[in-house]
């Protein structure tokens, strides 16, 4: 979804990955790059430029991808950021500059402070991962330290759920189909749920996750940006600014009211976890927006591991029809609207129907969009679509500084706070926060 206005085409660049011989260049990065080449989206100039402490000629670090044919000719590797500016100039001219910090975050200040006295300037771009910070002040002090060497339009953090094409089209959903919007409000909708689960457990990623916990690791930035773009306001345009504005507004107006947090059993005998570790690998929260639009309607976010089922998806539950006509009886679903976002792709739309014969019985029925079905062709990977964004320095899929402060401070009250529930691995923790929770199990078979 290109919202920015540029011109979709082939950019030449001079792509610098720090830290390539880590997990993600050889997981993510080079493969999509490598296909972003194929489609012809990258400039047959391009190069694409790895540094790091480990030693690699270029012939050694093209063979430690295992990529072959054109593409791999432009791989390069200098050894450290000294002399990396003249080496990128010895290589050609380049539009833009893009540096991905596949490095530790503790690293993105001082790494950015490096290139910026290497001589790299407004011609840079900045790429990082999460976490931005692992509370408030961690994370005003890392936007402090970024933007005190490279302007806040040259820096771009990722958060890979924005790319997905599900979550793109939650926008496209609300506002380029004027059937819903008239009910988008808690007049109409009485919860927004969106859930989270992983079948697996924390696995190779037990350290890291330990000091974390699945409030930092997912509900403070993937799953906020979802319930963002749920509830935020319609933009003056697609400007990224504009979205980034009302993203904002809809962050200043959460207000948690409650949190659960549970860990599964077993989850002490994990690699890299500490002994007698409270750490939450499942949380349930309850929060309100206090705007015109949604106050009073609570959400239910939802995020664990090692659970009994693998899906993220959000839950749109309207209020009960009235005891009437149809339902004097009060048995008659509420109508609900489930995005998927993932392992599958898709929309559907739940309500009841006449089922057929003399009898005047009524069914609950849906209508889907499976995004595999009507849309057979490739979807793209979300690092294909982020970094060639990133290429067009088109910011719309990226999260701003303001964001990232704003969501820390709501979170902030409820980091490591809170008596700890358990739940055996495979099973599901009893949720207690939502009235009348949404079964996102009976929507399974659909879209798979």
């Amino acid at each position: 979804m290109n919202t920015s206005g540029n011109v979709s085409g082939a950019v030449n660049a001079a792509i610098v990955i720090l830290g390539a011989s880590g997990d993600l260049a050889k997981r993510k990065l080079i493969p999509a790059l490598s296909k972003l080449y194929d489609k012809s989206q990258i400039d047959p100039k391009s190069v694409i430029v790895g540094t790091g402490r480990t030693e690699f000629s270029d012939v050694s670090f093209r063979e430690h991808f295992g990529i072959p044919g054109d593409f791999s000719e432009r791989l390069h590797y200098h050894k450290g950021i000294p002399g990396l500016k003249k080496y990128i100039d010895s290589l050609g001219s380049f539009d833009r500059i893009v540096f991905f910090m596949a490095l530790p975050p503790v690293a993105y200040g001082r790494t950015a402070g490096e290139l910026l006295r290497e001589g790299f300037g407004t011609e840079a771009n900045l790429i990082i991962e999460k976490p931005f910070g692992y509370d408030y002040e961690s994370s005003h002090i890392l936007n402090s330290e970024l933007t005190g060497y490279f302007k806040e339009r040259q820096i771009f953090r990722i958060d890979h759920y924005l790319a997905k094409e599900a979550v793109q089209n939650i926008l496209v959903f609300r506002f380029a189909n004027s059937i819903f919007y008239p009910v988008w409000n808690s007049r109409y909708v009485e919860s927004i749920q969106i859930n989270a689960y992983e079948k697996i457990g924390v696995e190779d990623r037990g350290a890291y996750f330990d000091d974390a916990g699945i409030i930092r690791d997912m509900i403070q930035n993937h799953l906020t940006q979802l319930l963002c773009l749920i509830t935020m306001e319609a933009p003056v345009s697609l400007d990224p600014a504009e979205i980034q504005a009302q993203k904002i507004n809809v962050l200043k107006a959460v207000r948690v009211s409650d949190c659960r947090r549970f860990q599964y059993r077993g989850y002490h005998d994990e690699k890299g976890v500490a002994e007698g570790s409270s750490t939450e690998t499942f949380a349930e929260m309850k929060l309100f927006i206090d705007n015109f639009r949604w106050t009073g309607m609570p959400i239910y976010i939802r995020a664990g591991k090692a659970l009994n089922r693998k899906g993220t998806e959000i839950g749109i539950k309207f209020k009960h029809i009235p005891r009437l006509l149809f339902n004097v009886d009060g048995k008659i679903s509420e109508n609900k609207i489930i995005f998927k976002i993932q392992p599958s792709s898709g929309i559907v739309v739940d309500m009841e129907s006449k089922v057929p014969g003399d009898n005047l019985e009524i069914a609950n029925t849906n209508m889907s969009f499976c995004y595999r079905e009507s849309f057979p062709a490739e979807i793209p990977e979300a690092y294909q679509k982020l970094l060639y964004d990133a290429l067009k320095g088109d910011r719309t899929l990226f999260v701003s500084a303001e964001e990232t402060e704003t969501a820390w401070e709501k979170f902030g009250p409820f980091l490591d706070q809170g008596e700890l529930g358990y739940y055996e691995k495979g099973s599901a923790p009893e949720l207690c926060l939502a009235r009348d929770w949404i079964d996102f199990e009976s929507y399974l078979p659909i879209c798979r």
